[in-house]
């Protein structure tokens, strides 16, 4: 014959006083309460999880205890060993009932019965990533290290951009003891400017692959995030890393740094002021380590930014990515043909006379459409019909100005 049924409530013990039968106990929505009158109280502890109910109670089995603790950041420590934390709408105090070393920053786990219950970290952990400071940051923005990426060779057209490229690995990457003896200043940031598709990132990664340095990317939104102050300790350890990085060099890249350093106005918004400020701390002072380390940033709206940002001493350079000129376009087909299996003579020349106001990411797209014109017709490698047919289903697509 089975069991009869038992319904109650789950509670878990916070404390027992044996001599008038009375329990203090937490329900599983964090409430906390007491019942007096219960028989054989000697045999429960605390920690035991309890099934009450209006005929008696009995022990439940631990895994039945759905607690639901928090994590957060210590931001504070009182002098009576409780800690003042983030709870997402606003500091609260909570108690440290083991005495654990605590200190401004960690991450702890509590919930508000208890208090804290154990360390998570010593320092905060952004969300998604685990591991220790050093780990989080390479494994989110470290793109290429200093033996990957691509080349100069695989940069097709703008030999003035290409010159200024040159010359900042010579003169600032790979000569810096020389500038260091010198007493010169060292070029800290470069601007990259010009629309959307005309190769800035491409650039920033060559330049990282060619001066075997550390590439940091940065893309503008992504950093971001709605946790006051964890964007500005966010950078704070990107340019830690890069000024530490073994080979003693390091590129750190903004994508659209538009979109986390416009100007600062009236109207603009705290965040967004302390995300600035932040950024020029860093840039007047990441160069003390003696390492050669290059900010380098991507726009297409450059009268947006902070002009605090664009003065001298900051962004020393500001190279202007075009559109590619009919010469600059022929390279850049050529470039992208030289890595693909193709046959016969293909009809470069003439797309890149016919394709007047395109930008490099317009003409590297004719190579997809050819592939699939490609594969699609079972061969394996590309002929001038497929470039040709290629080149006119580009051209359909609508274009919109970049402004």
């Amino acid at each position: 014959m089975s069991a009869p049924a038992f319904f109650g409530q789950l509670y878990k013990v916070l404390r027992v006083d044996a001599d008038d039968a009375t329990i203090h106990f937490q329900t599983q929505n964090g409430n906390v309460g007491r019942v007096s009158g219960l028989q054989e109280t000697e045999e429960v502890e605390v920690g035991d999880v309890l099934l009450v109910g209006q005929d008696g109670w009995e022990f439940a089995p631990e895994d039945l205890w759905r607690q639901s603790n928090q994590i957060t950041t210590v931001r504070r420590v009182l002098d009576d060993g409780s800690v003042l934390v983030d709870s997402g709408v606003g500091f609260q105090k909570v108690s440290n009932p083991d005495a654990l070393q605590l200190a401004s920053g960690n991450m702890v786990e509590y919930n508000d019965a208890q208090g804290v219950i154990s360390l998570v970290s010593e320092r905060p952990i952004k969300s998604g990533i685990f591991g220790n400071e050093s780990d989080n940051i390479e494994s989110e923005y470290l793109i290429d290290r200093a033996d990957e990426g691509p080349q100069f060779a695989d940069f097709g057209g703008y030999p003035d951009v290409i010159g200024r490229a040159k010359e900042l690995i010579e003169t600032q990457l790979e000569h810096r003891d020389r500038l260091d003896a010198i007493g010169a200043r060292p070029v800290k940031g470069i601007l990259f400017t010009g629309a959307p598709g005309t190769g800035k990132t491409h650039l920033a990664r060559i330049i990282a692959r060619e001066s075997k340095a550390d590439f940091y990317l940065i893309s503008g939104p992504s950093i971001v995030s709605k946790f006051v102050g964890d964007t500005e300790d966010t950078l704070r350890r990107i340019f830690d890393a890069a000024t530490n990085a073994t080979s003693g060099r390091a590129i750190i890249f903004f994508d659209e740094i538009d979109s986390i350093a416009e100007k600062r106005t009236g109207e603009s918004h705290e965040a967004s002021k302390r995300l600035v400020a932040q950024l020029l701390t860093l840039m007047d002072g990441f160069d003390d380590n003696g390492k050669s380390v290059v900010v380098i940033a991507a726009t297409n709206r450059v009268d947006a930014l902070d002009p605090a940002l664009t003065r001298p001493g900051r962004f020393d350079w500001e190279i202007e990515f075009g559109l590619p000129t009919v010469t600059d376009r022929f390279e850049i087909l050529n470039v992208r043909a030289n890595q693909l299996m193709t046959s016969g003579e293909l009809p470069l020349e003439d797309i890149a006379v016919l394709s007047e106001g395109w930008s490099a990411a317009d003409l590297t797209s004719i190579w997809t459409e050819a592939a699939l014109l490609a594969a699609g017709d079972s061969r394996n490698v590309l002929a001038a019909e497929d470039v040709a047919q290629a080149f006119e289903r580009v051209a359909l697509r609508p274009r919109r100005s970049s402004e």
